[in-house]
């Protein structure tokens, strides 16, 4: 039987600082604390998944340059007992890296795409490991990837059908982009998506229709449509949207459902970076072994919960013992107004 993920897409360094402010254009702020890490979705989400459970199967794919922060990367890769017989070195791009600046509970990130702007369907398509999910993250960052095919609209679609036939189950997250760039390289893509992850900002990039008002209130009426819309444009098997306030999921059958997020106090939040690939571990891990989608949610949320306690993006992460103990007694934030009268 299959078992186990495979995670491909954007490898890098994440270089954290912790500022006290964010200045405007020509001034200063204070840089509190720098921290190194590894970053991107695949090791975001395969990193969070080795600490939770030391057992389960995963392998890393990816570009990493030849140089030292790839070799640090690999280094960490190794270190988590990750098979990365499809990690690839490059001589003619530097490793990736991405500088985080971190405060007051947000980040802003300046990226450098490096090698992971040449992986390409070469590189991924003789993937031959016996694992149950091929997650690939982010596209609409991996250039080459995301480049015209003539068949499939994109090299990256091209790859998912070839990985679908070969019995792997898809699972993919994007980055934000320009609502005309997304629909155009995402779009084509989801007839090939098994299981599809996002937040409400890349949700309504697709749809065309805002997830959120002028105020930056959820309009969590739309939710449902907006997952009937997904499944309507080819996602397979699970749709599952996820915010601040909460996550939603439904499956082809009409089945949804909505839970609050995990309530986090202001000042226990050290950083968000990687929470939103936290939660998309734990939904993961918990549809991999065949979990109830209310139960999928919650696991993700406690993924992320953890996650907010460092800030780096997977230094948060814990055994999945102490997550299922910690939601046994775990509070959660209210539903939106109105909600609970609807339901």
């Amino acid at each position: 039987m299959k078992k186990g993920i495979v995670g491909a897409g954007n490898w890098l360094q994440d270089k954290v600082k912790t500022i006290d402010r964010w200045p405007g254009e020509g001034n200063l702020c204070n840089v509190l604390k720098e921290e190194a890490s590894t970053g991107g979705g695949p090791a975001n989400v395969l990193f969070d998944l080795r600490a939770a459970d030391a057992d389960f199967p995963l392998y890393a794919a990816g570009r990493l340059g030849n140089d030292e922060t790839g070799d640090y990367v690999l280094d960490e890769i190794t270190k988590r007992n990750i098979d990365s017989r499809y990690m690839l070195r490059t001589s003619t791009a530097p490793t990736s890296y991405t500088d985080v600046m971190s405060g007051n509970g947000k980040r802003t990130f300046f990226h450098c795409r490096g090698a992971n702007a040449e992986l390409c369907f070469d590189d991924l398509c003789d993937i031959d490991v016996p694992a149950k999910f091929f997650y690939l993250a982010y596209l609409l960052l991996l250039d080459t990837l995301d480049s015209p095919d003539p068949q499939y609209g994109t090299q990256a679609v091209r790859l998912l059908d070839r990985l679908s036939k070969k019995g792997y189950e898809t699972v993919v997250d994007f980055v934000s982009e320009a609502p005309e760039k997304f629909r155009a390289k995402v779009l084509p893509a989801l007839p090939y998506i098994d299981h599809l992850i996002v937040n409400e900002v890349e949700t309504s990039s697709c749809t065309g229709d805002a997830l959120r008002d002028e105020n930056g209130k959820l309009l969590w009426q739309k939710l449902p449509a907006a997952v009937k819309f997904l499944f309507g444009k080819g996602v397979r098997k699970t749709v599952v949207i996820h915010f601040p306030e909460g996550a939603c999921a439904g499956t082809p059958d009409g089945s949804y459902i909505y839970v609050p997020s995990v309530y986090a106090d202001k000042k226990d939040i050290v950083g968000t970076n990687g929470a939103g690939d936290a939660f998309c571990a734990g939904v993961m891990y918990a549809l991999h072994e065949n979990w109830e989608l209310k139960e999928a949610l919650n696991l993700g949320g406690a993924f992320s919960s953890f996650n907010l306690k460092s800030v780096t993006a997977s230094g948060g992460a814990v055994s999945l013992q102490e997550m299922t103990e910690f939601l046994k007694t775990a509070r959660y934030t209210p539903l939106p107004e109105g909600m609970e009268s609807a339901e």
